[in-house]
């Protein structure tokens, strides 16, 4: 999540200063780890109070929901007014500030989409995010209970665009292994990079062309060649 975080912050921060200080970066989390998964009344209130308070600070504020499917469906409901189609709320406009949530739920259907295109002897680069969304907002709402956060989301229309994150195929691992190493400032070889990958699990079983897990993972893999 730090690595995507990064990422984040500076893609949104290019597009201007949002904050008095030009210092755009999101460091906050807003309710804890601990209150996200527990959801309880004083949780509700906090999280619509903070997300006020913050856009009264930054009107172009970027707030970030990490595993948003072990999110309550309450929790979600108090950021549904934010998220719908008013010119303000309280007198505070929300309109430049961007919901992010970041979610596992699709995932398979991504592979499949992707083992696919692999069977059909086509490229990845011809995976369009319009051709994936298809498939997933299908899933999402096929797969979710009719009283589930995803379900009102995208049933309301309050999610502009679902973004799909293709699984890491094994080029991909080693470009993950190379980033760790430069990260550490420490030397490599295509051989490292080979031995790192090769420590990784792929699926399908008989295929075995997608990582099962990701970046995050591969760069811990890279203690094993430290001397």
């Amino acid at each position: 999540m730090p690595v995507m975080r990064e990422i984040l912050t500076s893609w949104y921060c290019s597009f201007g200063k949002c904050c008095a200080t030009g210092d755009c970066r999101v460091t906050n989390d807003i309710a804890g780890k601990d209150t996200l998964r527990k959801f309880h009344l004083s949780a509700q209130v906090q999280l619509a109070k903070q997300i006020s308070e913050t856009v009264q600070l930054c009107q172009q504020s970027l707030f970030i929901f990490d595993e948003v499917e072990k999110l309550h469906v309450d929790l979600l409901d108090a950021i549904k007014p934010y998220l719908d189609h008013y010119d303000s709320i309280d007198t505070v406009d929300y309109r430049r500030s961007i919901f992010l949530f970041l979610s596992n739920t699709g995932g398979n259907i991504i592979n499949e989409v992707a083992l696919d295109f692999w069977r059909a002897g086509r490229d990845r680069e011809e995976i369009t995010m319009e051709y994936l969304e298809h498939y997933l907002r299908t899933e999402l709402l096929d797969s979710a209970d009719e009283d589930s956060a995803y379900s009102r989301l995208l049933e309301e229309n309050l999610i502009d665009f679902l973004v799909p994150f293709l699984p890491l195929e094994y080029r991909h691992v080693k470009l993950c292994a190379r980033d760790a190493f430069l990260a550490r400032d420490l030397l490599f070889t295509e051989e490292a990079l080979d031995d790192v990958a090769r420590m990784m699990v792929f699926v399908p079983k008989e295929e075995k062309l997608f990582s099962a897990q990701g970046c995050k993972s591969v760069s811990q893999r890279i203690s094993y060649f430290l001397p």
